[in-house]
Parts: C-alpha cells; structure tokens; sequence
C-alpha cells in the first residue's frame, strides 16, 4: 500500500493531484510543515515535518514523502514519475523514450521554471516580483514555441503536464508574464480545469493557511 506523507498547502499537491487522476488507493497522512505551527514540538501537536515518527521517513524533514513497500522517496517529483509508471495508466510513459521526456520535463520544471515562479509568489516587493519575471520570461518562451498548436506537451495529458503546471502555477498571478505568453496560459488553464485538479484544490482550499 501508498503511504503518502504532507499536505495539501505544500508540494504534495503534486502527487495528491496524480493519485486523484489514477484512482489509486492509498494512505494519506496530514503532515504539516512546522514553520507553520507556534509549537511544533508540543506533546499536543499535529504531526509535523519536525516530529519523530515523519522524521523516521524523512530525516531532512520535508514533505512530501512517499513508502511504496521498501522504496522511500523524497522529492515531489521523483514521486510523481514513480507514481505515473506504475500506477499511471496512459498518465504514465508509454516507452522507453516517453519516460525520458518525462524525465526531462522534471528537470526543467525544477530547475528553469519553479526557483522563478517561486520568487514571484514570494516577492516581498514589485520590484522583486518583476526581477524574477525576467528570469521567467526565457523559460516560459520555450515552453510557449513547445505548446503552440497542441493541448499538452505530447499526444495526451500525461505526468509531464501536471508536473510543470504545478511549477508553473506560482507565477499565473503574474498577470502580464500570463498575457506575453498565450499558449501557456491556456494550457494551464487546460490543465487546472480537470475534475482531479479541481478535487485537489478544494481539499487544499479546506486546510487551515
């Protein structure tokens, strides 16, 4: 059985998404981040990135975490393409070369795309937000020459889709970043009008901020 670790208001938005796109059963357990607690190491407090029994799954303390029988994993997107082979159904790759664009998709996710969306969500200024536009804005061209003319980034909705679009969903508050980069804009779209998406989201919605 699944053990997933995290919450929604947290990067295990991503496979919480995924698993309600498959259907998989699983094990769903609430950790919180404990940033977010006034005191986390209360003998009364909820289960945080900071209590002994996650910290026995994930010694760095973050969520999300997965247990798949003996496999752990810790990163959120490691989890969704382990999730997407072997649960997936046509979410996941269809061969060798389609897992390796998944693959790829992942990097660029984490690497060009989310620490600049990421700093838009967490702008503490104008000023700043717009600084990591610029950043953004070579990225987000890229992937809107990939899109022009398609739905998806390949031949259907697959992992590859949900796993860029979680990264980014940071920066669509960015209204002119949105506006230069159409195609994008209505992929995202796209994708955040699937039932599974909008399940994830109103469970997030329902968690305490």
């Amino acid at each position: 059985m699944i053990t997933l670790y995290g919450c929604y208001r947290s990067r295990a938005s991503r496979p919480l998404w995924l698993l309600a796109e498959t259907g998989t059963p699983f094990t769903h357990v609430p950790v919180i981040q404990a940033y977010r607690l006034p005191h986390p190491d209360a003998p009364d407090a909820p289960v945080n990135t900071r209590t002994a029994s996650f910290l026995a799954v994930n010694p760095i303390g973050q969520i999300p975490a997965l247990v798949d029988g003996d496999l752990v994993l810790t990163e959120s997107l490691a989890i969704c393409l382990h999730l997407a082979r072997t649960h997936g159904g046509m979410l996941g790759p269809k061969d060798i070369a389609e897992q390796a664009q998944f693959e790829n998709w992942a990097l660029f996710a984490a690497t060009a795309i989310e620490p600049h969306s990421l700093a838009i969500l967490q702008a503490a200024n104008p000023d700043a937000a717009e600084a990591a536009a610029v950043q953004l804005d070579r990225p987000l061209a890229r992937l809107e020459a990939h899109l022009h003319g398609r739905d998806w980034l390949g031949d259907r909705f697959t992992v590859a889709d949900l796993m860029v679009a979680e990264c980014v969903r940071y920066a669509q508050g960015h209204a002119p970043l949105m506006a230069t980069h159409p195609a994008v804009k209505d992929w995202l779209s796209r994708c955040q009008a699937r039932p599974a998406f909008q399940a994830m989201w109103s469970a997030r919605l329902s968690e305490p901020a």
